[in-house]
C-alpha cells in the first residue's frame, strides 16, 4: 500500500528527486572519500614531516567538504519541499474523496477517524518520505561505498565486516519485526481516543445534563491507558534497538584497534591505514543504523498508508453520472415511483414502495413516530442516499441521471440537525448563494424571523459565528439554516422538522412569511408537530417505511388511524377539528 501511495502521489516530482538521488550520491561520495585523504595527509605528510603535502591535500579536503555541505543543503532542502508536496496533495485527496461520499461511507468510516487518517496518518507517510530522501538514499551508498573503501585500506581486516554486518541487521529484523503490529494497533487506538474525545466534546451538555462526567472521564482514561500502553510498548522496542546498534559499533571499534594495531606492530599495516579503516568502519554501521531509523518508521508509515488507501480506494454509492442531465423539462416537481431503501447489513427496508409527487405551489408533508423513515425519505431527494429500488426524480428526470450541480442548485435543504460554519452571519448565509446581496440577506432573515436577534448583534451581518454555530442558541440556528436556505431561492424547499426548536408563535409567524417565497416552489415538510403541518396540500403519514395514509389534514382525521393517533396525543378534539 505504502509504495502503490508514493507510486502515485510522487509521478508529478520524479524530475525533483533524480536531483536529489544525484546530489546525495555527490554527498555520499564526498564523504567516503574525506578518510582517503586523511590517511594520506597521517601517512604521506605527518609520518614524513612533508608539510607541502599536508597544506596541498589538506586543501583539496577543504574543498571536498564544501563540495559535500552544498550538496547536502541542496538535497535536504529538495527533500523536505518534496514530502511538504506530497503531504498537501496526499491530504487534498482524501479531503475530495471524503466530499464525494454519501452519508453510508461516511457513517461506515465515522468522522474522527476521517480526522485522522487525514492528519496523523498523512504525517506519517509525509515523514517516511523526507527521511527517505535524506537518509535511506544515502545509507545504502554508504554501506556499499564503505566497504570498497574499507577493503582499499586492508583486505586482512576486513573480516571483521562478515562478522559485524550479519550481527546488527539480525539483531535489527528481530525488534522490527514486533513494530509492526503494534504501530497498526497504536493508530486504532488514536482514532478511539479521537472519537470519545470528539463525543464528550459534541455532547458536554448531555454529559453535564444526566451529571455523567466521572463515566466519560472513566471512557476516555481507558481509551488514554491503552493508547499510552501500546506507545510504551513501542518505545521499549525503540529503545532497545539504539543502544543494540551503538554496542555492535562500539565493539566493533575496539575489534579493529585491536587487530590493526597487531598488524601495524607487524608493519603490515599503516596508521592512516588504520585511522581510515576505522572511519569506514563507523560509516558502515552509521549506514546500518539510518537503515535501522527507516524500519522503525516504516511499519507504521504503511499501516498509515493502508488506511489512507482504504479511503481513497472507497467509491460513493452515490455515483455521478456519466452523461450527466443539466435541462430540467419540469422545473419543480418531484416524483418517488416504487422507491425503498434498505441500509447495509439490515434485516428489513426502511422504506417500502414509496410513490409520490411534489409540484410547485403546493406544500406536500410527512408526518410520523419516530423511526418511520421520514429523514432517510427526504435524504433521497439530494442524493444524500441512492434509492436501493424505485425511482426518485426532480424536475421530470431521475436524480441519478442529474448533474450533481444542478440537482444541488435546485434543492434548499434545511436538515433536522441545523449546522452553521465559522465564520460570520453572511457568510453562513451565503453558503448557498455567494452573490446575495446584503439586501437579499436581510430579506431572508426577516422571513425567517432572524432579524431581531441578528440586528442586536454588535457587528449585525458581520457577527462571527462560531463551529457549529455553538455561540447562537438552537432556535436562532434554525433560523439562520432556514435563511440559508431562502438565500438560495431553489425550486424545491426541504425542511426536515426544521421549526421543532421554535415556539409555536414564531413557528406560525415564520410558515405565514414563508407563504410569499414559496407560492412559486415545491414545499416538502418533514414535522413531528401537527400544528406545523395541517395546512398542507397533502399530508403522507408514514409508519414503518410505508405510507398509510395520504391526503388533507380533515381527511385523515377521518380515514387514517395512525394519524388520529398523532393528533389526539397533542391536540384536544376541539383543536385538531379546527
Amino acid at each position: 500500500m505504502l509504495i502503490n501511495l508514493l507510486r502515485v502521489h510522487l509521478r508529478p516530482y520524479w524530475g525533483t528527486i533524480s536531483a536529489i538521488v544525484a546530489l546525495q550520491l555527490v554527498q555520499t561520495l564526498a564523504t567516503l572519500y574525506l578518510p582517503n585523504l586523511n590517511a594520506d595527509i597521517i601517512d604521506n605528510g605527518v609520518a614524513v614531516g612533508d608539510t607541502g603535502h599536508i597544506l596541498r591535500v589538506g586543501g583539496f579536503m577543504l574543498i571536498i567538504t564544501l563540495l559535500q555541505i552544498a550538496a547536502a543543503i541542496s538535497a535536504v532542502y529538495m527533500a523536505a519541499k518534496t514530502a511538504m508536496s506530497l503531504g498537501r496533495d496526499v491530504r487534498a485527496s482524501v479531503f475530495a474523496r471524503v466530499q464525494k461520499f454519501s452519508a453510508r461511507e461516511l457513517a461506515h468510516f465515522g468522522a474522527p477517524s476521517l480526522i485522522t487518517r487525514n492528519t496523523n496518518d498523512v504525517q506519517q507517510v509525509q515523514m517516511v518520505v523526507l527521511l527517505s530522501f535524506t537518509i535511506m538514499i544515502m545509507a545504502p551508498i554508504m554501506l556499499v561505498g564503505g566497504v570498497i573503501m574499507a577493503l582499499r585500506q586492508d583486505v586482512t581486516l576486513s573480516w571483521l565486516l562478515v562478522v559485524i554486518i550479519p550481527v546488527l541487521v539480525t539483531a535489527v529484523l528481530l525488534i522490527a519485526r514486533k513494530l509492526g503490529p503494534l504501530f497498526k494497533q497504536m493508530q486504532k487506538r488514536i482514532d478511539r481516543v479521537n472519537t470519545v474525545l470528539r463525543e464528550q466534546i459534541t455532547g458536554i451538555r448531555v454529559v453535564r445534563a444526566f451529571v455523567r462526567d466521572e463515566h466519560e472521564h472513566a471512557r476516555f482514561e481507558t481509551a488514554n491507558a491503552d493508547l499510552t500502553a501500546t506507545s510504551l510498548s513501542i518505545g521499549r522496542l525503540m529503545s532497545l534497538m539504539f543502544p543494540t546498534v551503538m554496542l555492535v559499533m562500539n565493539l566493533s571499534s575496539v575489534a579493529v584497534l585491536w587487530f590493526g594495531g597487531q598488524r601495524i606492530d607487524a608493519q603490515e599495516m599503516q596508521v592512516g591505514a588504520l585511522t581510515a579503516f576505522l572511519t569506514y568502519i563507523v560509516q558502515i554501521l552509521m549506514a546500518v543504523m539510518m537503515a535501522v531509523m527507516m524500519f522503525v518508521l516504516v511499519p507504521r508509515a504503511a499501516v498509515s498508508a493502508e488506511r489512507i488507501e482504504e479511503v481513497l480506494n472507497t467509491d460513493s454509492t452515490v455515483i455521478p453520472p456519466t452523461d450527466p442531465v443539466r435541462d430540467m423539462p419540469d422545473r419543480g416537481r418531484m416524483e418517488m415511483r416504487g422507491v425503498q431503501f434498505h441500509y447495509p447489513g439490515a434485516e428489513e427496508p426502511v422504506l417500502h414502495d414509496i410513490s409520490f409527487t411534489a409540484v410547485r405551489g403546493k406544500t406536500t408533508a410527512i408526518i410520523g413516530s419516530t423511526g418511520a423513515g421520514k429523514t432517510t425519505l427526504i435524504q433521497l431527494i439530494p442524493r444524500l442516499f441512492d434509492a436501493t429500488a424505485g425511482t426518485v426524480s426532480v424536475g421530470g428526470v431521475p436524480v441519478r441521471d442529474l448533474d450533481p450541480e444542478v440537482l444541488g442548485q435546485a434543492i434548499g435543504y434545511v436538515p433536522q440537525r441545523p449546522y452553521l460554519f465559522t465564520g460570520t452571519v453572511a457568510s453562513n448565509l451565503r453558503y448557498g448563494n455567494p452573490e446575495a446581496s446584503d439586501e437579499e440577506l436581510w430579506r431572508a432573515l426577516e422571513i425567517a424571523q432572524a432579524s431581531d436577534f441578528v440586528r442586536d448583534m454588535p457587528a449585525q451581518l458581520e457577527a462571527p459565528i462560531s463551529q457549529g454555530g455553538t455561540n447562537v442558541s438552537g432556535g436562532q440556528r434554525q433560523r439562520l439554516s432556514i435563511a440559508r436556505a431562502i438565500v438560495r431561492d431553489p425550486d424545491i424547499f426541504i425542511f426536515d422538522d426544521s421549526f421543532s426548536a421554535l415556539d409555536v408563535s414564531t413557528d406560525a409567524a415564520l410558515r405565514y412569511a414563508l407563504t410569499d417565497v414559496t407560492q412559486e416552489a415545491t414545499v416538502i415538510i418533514v414535522g413531528q408537530r401537527v400544528s406545523t403541518i395541517r395546512n398542507a396540500d397533502e399530508i403522507l403519514v408514514l409508519d414503518e417505511g410505508e405510507i398509510v395514509g395520504r391526503g388533507t389534514h380533515g381527511y385523515l382525521l377521518e380515514t387514517c388511524e395512525t394519524y388520529q393517533e398523532i393528533v389526539e396525543s397533542q391536540m384536544d378534539a376541539q383543536e385538531a377539528a379546527q
